[in-house]
């Protein structure tokens, strides 16, 4: 059944609002209407194009320095980082990334996104992954936008912090990684309180 013109602007703009890394494609899909008329609804609500969103999203919550490696070496985009806590990066899946006679992303990308957001969200100058879990869910295609979310999970000890991070295509997890991840800070921290400092 299809929806009134209302109806389904309404859905869209509270579709955006939860996930506004969304595509216009997507949401056609979605929503069964050409990408023009989701463009004309995105203009008359309002709703900034997928790259402005993008923008904002990393303008208005991005206000951390990445600390364990250059940002040039962040594979993807990082839009969202909160030290400690989570971080969110974009990977557009280009020709480069994927095997030619069919389009797959290679699965060494993906953790690479993955590995790296996992790097920068550790508040420490020496970050190195020790160990790490992997689910390659489905296969990831050319044209594609991976979405990774690092949620930093729990502290061990000996230096040890636990990261996990899901990766999206759309709504659908394509990957999922448990990193844990080697700090030199907190090992100071403990030396220093066994010392009594």
């Amino acid at each position: 059944m299809k929806l009134s013109k209302s109806k389904r602007q309404q859905q869209l703009a509270e579709t955006i609002e939860q996930t506004p890394f969304i595509t216009d494609e997507d949401l056609a899909k979605k929503f069964r209407v050409s990408i023009q008329t989701i463009r004309l609804d995105r203009m008359e609500l309002s709703i900034p194009e997928l790259r402005e969103r993008i923008k904002s999203v990393a303008t208005n919550h991005w206000n951390e320095t990445v600390k364990a490696l250059p940002l040039e070496e962040v594979i993807g985009e990082i839009v969202d980082l909160e030290l400690d806590e989570r971080a969110i990066s974009i990977l557009e899946i280009k020709g480069e990334h994927v095997f030619s006679r069919n389009k797959i992303a290679r699965g060494h990308h993906l953790f690479a996104q993955a590995n790296s957001l996992a790097v920068a969200v550790i508040n420490d100058e020496l970050a190195l992954t020790a160990k790490s879990e992997l689910k390659f869910m489905r296969q990831v295609f050319e044209g594609e936008r991976v979405v990774a979310k690092a949620i930093v999970d729990g502290k061990t000890v000996k230096g040890h912090t636990i990261v996990r991070v899901d990766s999206y295509v759309a709504q659908e997890i394509v990957f999922s990684g448990v990193f844990t991840m080697f700090r030199s800070n907190e090992q100071k921290g403990e030396s220093s309180n066994e010392t009594g400092n």
